[in-house]
């Protein structure tokens, strides 16, 4: 019973529903997309996913609404070519941190339902070895954001 409250207690106020970070047990996540123009079939979203626990975690899993597929996805050099490819899963060590960052690591999302709007969120469930499946919604930046806190420079 107590852990039924605890669960309804969590669904209320976890901060995933106002599309923010979340925190499940010792893992704090937070993510932001870039948008896409009217045509593209697909996207990026990018997590920063900290781990406060004493032992790893690993996330295994990716799914959203908002496209036909999610996968993770990485960066390797190949004969002086850097090329895109796919990962089967990202360890967060124990108490230490993974950020995903254009250019590098990130949740690649294929065959998109329709564009990512600048200002809207987007619904990911993810699934991690420890911690479970975690829904979270991610705020849709510019095109051109480098970071979920990009803020443009106006000069009049």
């Amino acid at each position: 019973m107590r852990l039924l409250f605890l669960f309804v207690s969590w669904l209320f106020v976890s901060p995933a529903f106002a599309g923010s970070g979340i925190e499940v047990g010792g893992l704090e996540v937070e993510g932001w997309a870039r948008a896409t123009a009217k045509m593209a079939r697909n996207g990026a979203v990018y997590l920063s996913m900290k781990n406060n626990e004493a032992a790893a975690d690993e996330l295994l899993a990716v799914r959203t609404s908002a496209a036909k597929r999610a996968a993770l996805h990485g960066h390797k050099m190949d004969a002086g070519v850097m090329k895109m490819r796919s990962l089967e899963s990202v360890v967060i060590p124990a108490n230490g941190m993974v950020m995903m960052r254009p250019g590098g690591l990130h949740l690649m999302l294929m065959g998109l339902h329709g564009p990512l709007k600048k200002g809207t969120s987007l619904p990911l469930t993810l699934t991690f070895k420890n911690a479970g499946k975690v829904s979270i919604h991610v705020k849709v930046m510019g095109m051109g954001a480098k970071g979920m806190h990009d803020r443009k420079k106006h000069t009049h």
